[in-house]
């Protein structure tokens, strides 16, 4: 009876992942861009990177939120930011957070416009493994944490402004980059709708010649992202059947903003053969929210792990995940939560009939909120104005060509190897034109 109450239940964070045949790619390229710097001049632009204190070595997903306002922004896999800020915002106070670390506020006006090095010093929390007044059942806490969504988080219409990438790299190179500022009407906590999503603008670009004959692209868009909001879309991990089919304890305790975190470790019982997940769940003490959770999926039986993300395959190939992990981030704001950033990544194998080595590629999605407001009406776009949850974003994004796309909105700072990547990719088919353009015309 559990198996089938499982099946009924469980439900892929990710949509789909199609792996098709990429025919006659060659012959439709459009021609992109580099990034170029914008040329708005309404905004401040604020560059630099968080590391830790002691080793320097740098925060990945460190918060940085200008007080005061809902402006926002995350560092990228290299612990970068760029943060930007309306010129008409002279003054106030940067809080930059990350888990596990103690807060550090820095003035606006101490800023520069590049190369800020902001170190943020460890929070050394004196507790025992079960701290004395945390509860003593831990699934209980889960339970209550769930129940409390309503009280705890966004219970108003909220329109947020989003910034959205997903990248495919072939092991360690970049092979295909999207990205998108999204506009999500969210819908409150405790309301079973979901959340409406409007395009405002995605841009793209694709290096085929590594792709090896295959085309990989990503059903789903920011779905992927926006469905790793547990406590919007607990459905997805954490279910009335399912609850009862993990194990939960508490780990070490640590601290945000001075706030006390109980910190929940959770895996599948050993008796539950379908794929679930293990990992941390970050819970304050005081009120009983998730601040953050870290995950990933049971991937041991990988024929049933392919079947919830490959939708399409070559014939003479196995696809199979190697890795599936996901982080998703929430933030405050007049003691209320709401999501603030999430990451997925899926990593994959694929291996040929008749060759020596496999191809291993690795799908990264992820989302930061970099400003909201209420929405006061409660109006949401007409259907046809939202993009749906089967959308392949690669397919609607245009190209590197818009040196003003982002404007002021805050991104997340792209890596270094990203923009490499996006250099060469300019010069070959810059190349590439050119030969085309010198031959004789018959």
């Amino acid at each position: 009876m559990r198996k089938d109450q499982t099946k009924k239940t469980k439900k892929s964070l990710i949509q789909v992942l199609l792996v098709v045949f990429a025919i006659g790619v060659f012959g439709n390229v459009s021609a992109y861009a580099y990034f170029q710097q914008d040329t708005e001049t309404s905004f401040n632009s604020y560059k630099g990177e968080v590391i830790d204190s002691k080793s320097k070595k740098a925060l990945i997903f460190a918060s940085l939120a200008l007080n005061g306002t809902n402006i926002s922004t995350v560092t990228n896999t290299e612990g970068e930011f760029l943060l930007k800020v309306p010129k008409t915002i002279t003054e106030g106070k940067v809080m930059v957070s990350f888990l596990g670390y103690k807060t550090r506020i820095i003035a606006l006006e101490n800023l520069k416009t590049d190369k800020n090095k902001i170190a943020l010093d460890e929070s050394v929390t004196e507790l025992s493994g079960v701290n004395i007044s945390a509860p003593r059942n831990a699934e209980n806490l889960v339970r209550e944490t769930l129940a409390r969504k309503g009280e705890n988080y966004f219970n108003d219409p909220t329109l947020m402004t989003a910034f959205y990438r997903e990248t495919i790299k072939k092991r360690r190179k970049n092979v295909s980059l999207s990205e998108a500022v999204v506009n999500i009407y969210k819908t409150p906590y405790s309301s079973t709708r979901r959340d409406a999503v409007r395009l405002y603008k995605a841009r793209k670009s694709t290096d085929y010649s590594k792709l090896d004959t295959l085309a990989l692209k990503l059903q789903g868009g920011p779905f992927n992202a926006l469905f790793v909001d547990i406590m919007k879309y607990p459905e997805y991990i954490f279910t009335e059947y399912t609850l009862d089919q993990y194990s939960f304890g508490f780990d070490r305790s640590t601290t945000i903003d001075g706030r006390l975190i109980f910190v929940i470790n959770f895996t599948q019982k050993p008796d539950v053969d379908v794929p679930l997940y293990s990992g941390k769940l970050f819970i304050d003490s005081e009120n009983k929210t998730l601040t953050s959770a870290i995950y990933k999926l049971n991937i041991t039986d990988r024929e049933k792990a392919a079947r919830l993300f490959v939708r399409k395959k070559p014939a003479k190939a196995s696809v199979w995940p190697t890795e599936v992990a996901y982080r998703v981030d929430y933030r405050e704001k007049d003691n209320k939560w709401y999501y603030s950033y999430s990451n997925v990544l899926l990593e994959f194998k694929i291996n040929w009939d008749k060759k020596l080595f496999n191809s291993v590629y690795s799908m990264t999605a992820e989302m930061a909120i970099t400003d909201w407001e209420k929405n006061i009406s409660g109006e949401i776009p007409k259907y046809k104005e939202r993009i749906k949850s089967s959308i392949i974003l690669s397919d609607e994004a245009i190209g590197f060509s818009d040196p003003d796309f982002w404007g002021e909105y805050n991104i997340i700072e792209p890596e270094k190897s990203i923009e490499s990547a996006i250099r060469k990719i300019q010069k070959q088919l810059k190349r590439a034109n050119n030969r085309g353009a010198s031959k004789p015309t018959p």
